[in-house]
C-alpha cells in the first residue's frame, strides 16, 4: 500500500535568528558603557524552526511552515533550515513586516530572552495549505502565545489535520502576558502536549480556572518554590483530564507524563552544560522522532531526554543535536 504522506512531520510556528550572548552581566550597564562578553553567535532560532531542524536531524522528513520577512534575516532563516535538509517551500515570505529577532543573554545555567516578534503576529492557519496537512503524518505547533492569529485558529487546524489521519502535538512556550488563555477548546484536540513544569502549571490552572467541563475539579497550585511532586503530579493529571497526553520537561529531573492512567517519569542524563537555548525543542524532536517510529511512550520519552541534553553540548540551538544513532546508542 503506498504510504499517503510525504513527510513525517510538519512543523508550524516560529522562526528567526538567535543573537546568543554568552556569559552576559546579569545587570547590563547602560549609560552607553561597552561591557566585553566571552562570546556571541548568530543561529537559527525559535522553537517551531529548532524543533524542524532538529526532527530532520534525527532523520525525519520534516517540513516547516511559517512566516519570515523579506529581509537577511528572513534568508539568513530559510536557508538554515534548508541547509538540515528541512522542506521550507510552504513557509511565507512577508514584504510589509520584518522578520522576528531574538536576543538571548546567557548567565550560567539562566538566560534573559529579548524578542521583537516582527510577522510572528501575522502567521494563521488559513497560511498552512491543506493539501500539507494532507501529506503529513504529525503536525506540531510551536509558541501558541507569540502567534495570535495561529491561536485563534489553531483548534481548527488540528482538527483538519487529525480528519487527514495526522497527529498533532503542541509546546505553548510562554506567555508574555501571564494569561494562558484559549488552550480548553485547543487541548482535545491536541495528541501530546510539551510544557516544561511551569508551563504545566500555568495551563492546568488557566483550564482547570475556564471551566471547560472535563476537568477533575482539583485545585492546581501555581505557588513558587513551595510546589511539590504531588503538585506536578495533579497538574498533569488536569491537563489529561482534557483530552490530550502531557508530556512535561523537567530539565535536571528528567520527565514526566500520564498516560492511561499511570504516571511515568524518566530520570536526566548526566551533562556539563555549554548552553541550554533550545534543549526543550531538542526534546520535542526526539519524542517525536521516537513516537513516530513506533516506539513506546516511556523509550521515546528517553530518546527525548537524551536529545535535549546532547542538544546543550555547543551554544545555540541546533549546533550540537545528535542524530538517531547518537540519541539511542
Amino acid at each position: 500500500m503506498v504510504s499517503r504522506t510525504t513527510f513525517d512531520l510538519l512543523v508550524v510556528g516560529d522562526a528567526n535568528p538567535d543573537v546568543i550572548v554568552s556569559g552576559s552581566p546579569r545587570h547590563p550597564e547602560f549609560g552607553q558603557r561597552e561591557q566585553l562578553v566571552p562570546a556571541a553567535g548568530l543561529v537559527l532560532g525559535g522553537s517551531g524552526a529548532i524543533t524542524a531542524y532538529g526532527a530532520a536531524r534525527l532523520g525525519l522528513r520534516t517540513a516547516f511552515a511559517g512566516r519570515v520577512g523579506d529581509d537577511p534575516a528572513g534568508t539568513f532563516v530559510l536557508d538554515a533550515l534548508r541547509s538540515g535538509g528541512v522542506d521550507v517551500s510552504a513557509c511565507v515570505v512577508d514584504p510589509a513586516v520584518p522578520t522576528a529577532m531574538t536576543v538571548v543573554l546567557v548567565d550560567g545555567d539562566d538566560r534573559a530572552i529579548l524578542t521583537a516578534a516582527g510577522c510572528l503576529d501575522r502567521l494563521a492557519a488559513t497560511d498552512v495549505p491543506p493539501a500539507l496537512l494532507e501529506r503529513a503524518a504529525h503536525v506540531h505547533v510551536s509558541s501558541y502565545f507569540l502567534q495570535p492569529l495561529l491561536a485563534q485558529g489553531l483548534a481548527g487546524l488540528f482538527g483538519m489535520a487529525r480528519a487527514a489521519g495526522a497527529s498533532t502535538s503542541l509546546d505553548t512556550n510562554d506567555d508574555p502576558a501571564g494569561r494562558w488563555a484559549g488552550l480548553a477548546d485547543v487541548l482535545p484536540v491536541t495528541d501530546v502536549l510539551l510544557p516544561n513544569e511551569n508551563e504545566a502549571f500555568a495551563i492546568a490552572r488557566a483550564v482547570s480556572d475556564a471551566g471547560a467541563g472535563a476537568g477533575t475539579g482539583m485545585d492546581v497550585t501555581l505557588g513558587g518554590a513551595d510546589r511539590d511532586d504531588a503538585d506536578l503530579e495533579r497538574a498533569v493529571k488536569e491537563l489529561a483530564a482534557h483530552g490530550t497526553l502531557p508530556v512535561v520537561k523537567r530539565g535536571a529531573h528528567g520527565a514526566l507524563a500520564f498516560a492511561d492512567g499511570e504516571l511515568i517519569e524518566v530520570p536526566a542524563r548526566p551533562a556539563t552544560v555549554v548552553d541550554a537555548v533550545g534543549a526543550g525543542d531538542s526534546f520535542n524532536a526526539g519524542l517525536l522522532a521516537a513516537l513516530l517510529r513506533g516506539l513506546p511512550l516511556s523509550r521515546s520519552m528517553s530518546v527525548a531526554v537524551t536529545c535535549g541534553t546532547l542538544s546543550t553540548r555547543a551554544a545555540g540551538g541546533t549546533a550540537a543535536q545528535p542524530t538517531w544513532e547518537e540519541a539511542t546508542s
